[in-house]
């Protein structure tokens, strides 16, 4: 074969190709502490996305009730947050534009409300799953030292995970696609993360 037609020689530092997320809308599924802020703060200094395409409860909950973190925890206050959150997504996606929903999402009942949302609009629903061993899942807990959670409440996090957001469950509810993200116990770091994908 003539050198021209050749196929470009890989190296081995290239690494694999980067997944490539349709524009819609992107779920990140995890526990608390499991890295999605992280992971998402890489992909915006990467520009790889737009910070206004992140739409993040706890984002919410902070601008709504920062000055008043016991009204934050009530039901009242969740119901607020997250008709926020839908309505934020719901502007992007009208648009035309991809959301990526921050929040755990590790229960069908979340997942399902933001899957009516990427229905009303025929998006494209990617869920990025982010599920570490619950060793470091409480390490970093205790690392980014949160105090509106408990090491027990993780670990109810991290079980709800195990037991309704496999791969299979999460296609099952409607995703068009699914990936699992590395982290720690893969020794990745975030923006290591972040470039295994492609953002359209």
């Amino acid at each position: 074969m003539p050198k021209s037609q050749q196929e470009p020689m890989r190296h081995l530092s290239d690494g694999p190709p980067a997944i490539r997320v349709p524009a819609g809308l992107v779920v990140l599924v995890g526990p608390p502490a499991s890295g999605k802020t992280s992971f998402v703060r890489a992909l915006i200094a990467r520009r790889q996305i737009d910070a206004e395409a992140v739409v993040s409860s706890d984002e919410i909950r902070a601008e709504l009730f920062g000055s008043s973190p016991a009204e934050a925890e009530s039901d009242a206050a969740d119901a607020r947050i997250f008709e926020e959150r839908d309505r934020r997504i719901v502007a992007r996606l009208a648009a035309g534009h991809s959301a990526i929903a921050e929040s755990t999402n590790v229960t069908p009942s979340a997942r399902a409300r933001l899957i009516a949302l990427a229905r009303r609009f025929d998006a494209p629903v990617t869920m990025l799953r982010f599920d570490p061993e619950v060793a470091d899942l409480l390490q970093q807990y205790a690392e980014r030292g949160r105090t509106d959670l408990t090491a027990s409440d993780v670990r109810a996090y991290a079980a709800l995970m195990t037991r309704d957001a496999g791969a299979e469950q999460l296609r099952s509810e409607g995703a068009t696609a699914v990936h699992d993200v590395p982290g720690r116990h893969r020794a990745t770091t975030p923006a290591e993360a972040a470039a295994h994908f492609c953002f359209a």
